[in-house]
């Protein structure tokens, strides 16, 4: 084989080796590192204070160049997500206090917070056909498979939301498989997918004759009704609406002057 060749078959062999998007595009490689430390502080590998590996370690750990490794590293910080301290190294920042409106919050954890007991009921998890409405907020094709759940979570015994979800198979093939009597939906797509946009919305609504019932309320009471979407680099995630009986759920917010959450 000449050296023009060879040199083409090693080209064609380290572009095969790269990651794609879900697109079906390479993924940069300063992205590679980037998502690798995310999903790591994602799923608690890595927690607020732990020292992040140096540029030195993931230089040799992925085989790329100081300059992009420097790169992801540089977009990790401008995101709030680790701080670089000169000569001592990077660490996961400590994440900044946010009202339930702006993040996801794990609902299991704030209810047991209260000193009260949580509980779940998984009602429904299956594959569907698309509807026009869920295609366009995950993307896909009017009609294309993708899975959806409903449960219903419980504070005391009483249903304070009724989660409806659909979730694009693209980005979480293994949604269906999973044990949901061990952790929420919620939960595990936080735990599985570095998500890096959240969009959420809140309606004032009465809920139809099914969802009173499982809500164990009146028809004629309102509702807040939160919808949420996530994105992944991008893609959709995730659609989920979650209502709650006004009388028993409050949604809200404190911001300072600067328009930062205060904690409280």
């Amino acid at each position: 084989m000449t050296r023009t060749a060879t040199s083409i078959a090693n080209q064609r062999h380290h572009t095969a080796r790269r990651p794609l998007t879900l697109t079906g595009e390479p993924v940069a490689l300063f992205r590679q590192v980037k998502d690798h430390i995310a999903r790591k502080i994602q799923d608690g590998s890595l927690r607020a204070g732990d020292r992040v590996p140096s540029e030195h370690e993931l230089v040799a750990q992925f085989g790329m160049s100081r300059m992009t490794v420097n790169r992801a590293l540089r977009e990790l910080v401008d995101q709030g997500r680790i701080v670089r301290v000169a000569g001592v190294g990077s660490f996961v920042a400590e994440q900044k206090p946010q009202s339930t409106l702006l993040q996801i919050v794990n609902l299991a954890s704030e209810i047991r917070q209260r000193g009260h007991d949580y509980a779940c009921e998984m009602l429904v998890v299956e594959r569907v056909a698309a509807t026009l409405e869920v295609a366009a907020a995950l993307n896909v094709r009017t009609g294309e498979s993708v899975f959806h759940s409903v449960c219903v979570h419980l504070e005391d015994g009483v249903p304070i939301q009724l989660e409806d979800r659909f979730v694009n198979p693209q980005v979480v093939p293994n949604f269906a498989q999973q044990d949901f009597s061990q952790q929420q939906p919620s939960e595990f797509l936080v735990r599985t997918v570095p998500f890096d946009e959240i969009e959420h919305v809140v309606d004032a609504v009465l809920p139809t004759a099914e969802q009173a019932q499982r809500l164990q309320m009146d028809a004629a009471e309102p509702c807040l009704l939160l919808t949420r979407r996530t994105w992944t680099q991008g893609v959709p995630v995730t659609l989920v609406r979650c209502l709650h009986p006004a009388s028993r759920y409050r949604l809200g917010s404190r911001y300072s002057a600067s328009g930062n959450p205060i904690s409280t």
